[in-house]
């Protein structure tokens, strides 16, 4: 009896998004299951494309002579299991992709690659024959066998690199001497990978008694088989990491595997060696700095059931376990958990999905938690948990608040207020170090006052309106634009308009004021080579530098016990931002900064920089006081009907045609107005340009839906993508995003 397979084409193509039935050829029925790559001709040419089998049954609902047979199986990739079909099927209806975009979302290393060998020359005979094969060796001036002959007899084992490269030694020679017997070689895979050289182990310290409670309360629930989702809220130097360290040591001795996100920007050396140290070669990496190679190997050790723990980004939450029992996402607020492109996920909501499937419990963990996650812990949905003071003794830094407007009117007009001035010439003299940063993350021209602090926003958004090369300023939610303002509409000051630098500028600044200081300087552009973050920071560490400056890689996650004082240069820079989440940005800017401070034996001291320091955002985080801050935005959230209150539809438009992009995104507005009758349900915002409106030649618009009705929402969008394709113009592409 015939087979058939549903396979679904490697074509991530809206209109071609279903199973195609295929036969499954006799000498194939034993291996095609589903979550198999194949290779199946598709369309009326027959072209032989890759796909991914979804399943297979016994019956067709074809007509038999209509099906194709499946042409073989594809060797050079990787299957995708089948419990992470079922999760990829519920991504494509939850995020609005393709299935074949989920699958492949779902198999973050997706081709095969040769494994790496690496092979070892010993002596095949006695010492006593391999001296007299040396010696004769030298007799006939044979120098190459004589060379390894002494090698052999000196090191007792080589490398076959070693011997080729280094001894002049050819392959020939060694295969004769091998068939001779006086020599063996020994060929095994080598698994590639960083992080080799820490072969240390830790021994755990005994936890805090606010650490011990919530071990013992999670280690619990584990132990007894229960499920169930948590939010830890801890401070910065907290301990959060000891924790998830000791849950992750029970959850391996019961037989189970665990997940620990972190985000890429926090995946240096010094935070991977803690587990490393504690785990040993249990433990796989992934992010985007490993070569192919290692990024294979240390997914097919996960593949293998040859590791316990896989550390990484948002793409980790993939890994291939077979045992999965814990998720752990930390600094869980990032943004970099949110997938720019289709489908467009977020790690938070896909572990929680996949911990439901698998059984696995979810642990969120965050200094600063997400309004999502508090929101969702407050409405019980999420265990909550609160970890105060720091660990070893710490105590909280001062925190002193400078309102730059004053610097302004005491004729300071540099970066470095008077009170960071002497705090920087204080702990120089005393030989500690100082981190400085610059709040640049989302940063776009904005337009503000310095004697006042006001910003021109946006009236219907309540979002920073961006100035363009035009003159004109714009706001990227709905479109609205003004002329760029000469005065402070406020206060009448012609000191209005745009400000910031970055950080080589003020690298410079820096060394002409301190000329004797030790910089050193982490950015995007001074980490380009790979490595070169890590050496930064552990430079940093060993003293060999005074001040660290930086952009926000400096803040996450790094433990610098020598660091007394951190200044944070511009506060508003990323208030400033055109984002509904600037002020929750913020504040999780501010307060991770300002928890580098004094995390060794001497208290800290934080300045923070700020031409509104009356905002709500940058006071709490002052303060520490994430649940006033919560309480705030939560209100403008849900007064603006913005998430996690509500939920918004991006639909992003793109084309290299600028006259084709503005009629096709028009044309789309309409044809969302018209989805709907109810107003009241449904608000469309837009069409505008996008605050990266050309990017690589190619322009971008984007309409924004917001709904108090999640659900009414998504069926909108289902419906608004299969209407587009009538209404859009050809080299107009769409993409949608749910909660932006």
């Amino acid at each position: 009896m015939d087979l058939y397979a549903d396979v679904i084409v490697n074509l991530s193509v809206k209109s071609i998004d279903r199973p195609y039935t295929y036969r499954i050829p006799a000498d194939l029925e034993d291996k095609v299951v589903p979550g198999t790559p194949v290779m199946v001709p598709f369309g009326n040419g027959g072209r032989v494309i890759k796909g991914f089998v979804i399943g297979v049954r016994a019956r067709a609902a074809l007509c038999d002579d209509r099906i194709k047979d499946i042409g073989g199986i594809c060797e050079k990739s990787n299957e995708i299991e089948e419990k992470m079909l079922v999760l990829a099927a519920w991504m494509k209806e939850q995020f609005g992709s393709t299935m074949n975009e989920a699958i492949r979302c779902c198999v973050p290393v997706k081709d095969k690659i040769e494994n790496k060998t690496v092979s070892t020359i010993t002596a095949g005979c006695s010492r006593e024959i391999l001296e007299a094969a040396l010696g004769e060796a030298v007799a006939k001036k044979r120098s190459a066998r004589a060379r390894l002959y002494e090698a052999l007899l000196t090191k007792g084992e080589l490398d076959r690199s070693y011997a080729l490269k280094e001894l002049k030694v050819t392959a020939a020679i060694l295969r004769d001497e091998e068939e001779k017997g006086l020599i063996r070689i020994t060929t095994i895979d080598e698994v590639r990978g960083p992080y080799r050289d820490i072969t240390e182990r830790d021994v755990p310290p005994q936890p805090t008694p606010g650490q011990k409670e919530i071990i013992d309360s999670i280690t619990s629930d584990l132990r007894a088989g229960l499920r169930s989702d948590y939010l830890i809220f801890g401070e910065t130097g907290s301990g959060k990491t000891e924790i998830y360290m000791n849950i992750i040591s029970e959850c391996i001795a019961s037989g189970k595997q665990a997940i620990m996100l972190i985000p890429e920007i926090s995946l240096t050396y010094q935070t991977v060696s803690r587990f490393i140290r504690r785990f040993g070669d249990r433990v796989s990496i992934m992010n985007s700095r490993l070569s192919k190679g290692e990024r294979y190997d240390q997914y097919m050790r996960a593949k293998n059931g040859e590791t316990d723990i896989m550390i990484g980004p948002r793409s980790a939450l993939f890994a291939p376990f077979e045992r999965l029992g814990l998720i752990i996402i930390d600094e869980e607020h990032e943004t970099s958990y949110k997938s720019e492109s289709s489908p467009t996920y977020h790690a938070r909501e896909v572990a929680l999905k996949r911990g439901a499937l698998e059984g696995a419990s979810v642990i969120f963990g965050s200094a600063t938690p997400s309004l999502e996650s508090f929101a969702m812990a407050k409405a019980g949905r999420l265990r909550l948990f609160k970890l105060t003071g720091r660990t070893a003794g710490a105590v909280h830094p001062d925190v002193c608040l400078v309102d730059m407007r004053e610097e302004l009117r005491r004729k300071n007009r540099t970066m470095f207020s008077y009170t960071l001035r002497e705090q920087i010439e204080n702990r120089l003299a005393r030989k500690e170090q100082i981190m400085l940063f610059l709040n640049r993350r989302g940063y776009s021209t904005s337009v503000s006052c310095r004697e006042c602090g006001t910003v021109i926003k946006c009236p219907h958004c309540d979002v920073s309106m961006t100035l363009h090369g035009d003159g004109r300023m714009i706001c990227h939610y709905c479109g609205y634009n003004i002329e760029r303002p000469t005065t402070c509409p406020e206060c009448g000051s012609r000191y209005i308009g745009t400000f910031g630098a970055g950080t080589q500028k003020i690298e410079e600044e820096l060394r002409k004021v301190w000329p004797q200081a030790r910089i050193l300087r982490l950015d995007s552009d001074s980490v380009r080579r790979k490595g070169s973050m890590d050496e930064t920071l552990k430079a940093f560490e060993r003293g060999e530098a005074d001040i660290l400056l930086g952009t926000q890689m400096i803040v996450k996650g790094h433990d610098f016990p020598g660091v007394t004082l951190v200044g944070i240069l511009l506060a508003d820079l990323s208030l400033y931002s055109p984002d509904i989440r600037a002020g929750e940005r913020t504040f999780e800017l501010i307060a991770q900064a300002s928890g580098r401070a004094g995390r060794g034996a001497k208290k800290g001291m934080v300045v923070i920089q700020t031409y509104d320091p009356e905002n709500y955002a940058i006071i709490s985080a002052a303060r520490r006081d994430y649940e006033g801050f919560f309480e705030e935005e939560m209100a403008y959230r849900i007064a603006m009907g913005y998430p996690p209150a509500g939920v918004m539809l991006a639909v992003s438009v793109s084309s290299e045609d600028e006259k084709a992009l503005e009629e096709s995104t028009g044309r789309l507005a309409d044809v969302v107005r018209g989805l709907y009758e109810d107003k009241s349900r449904f608000r469309v915002i837009g069409p505008a340009k996008a605050s990266l409106y050309k990017i690589k030649d190619v322009f971008h618009m984007v309409i924004y839906v917001k709904s108090y009705d999640g659900k009414g929402l998504r069926a909108l969008g289902d419906e608004l993508r299969d209407k587009a394709k009538a209404v859009v113009l050809e080299g107009v592409r769409v993409e949608y995003s749910f909660n932006v």
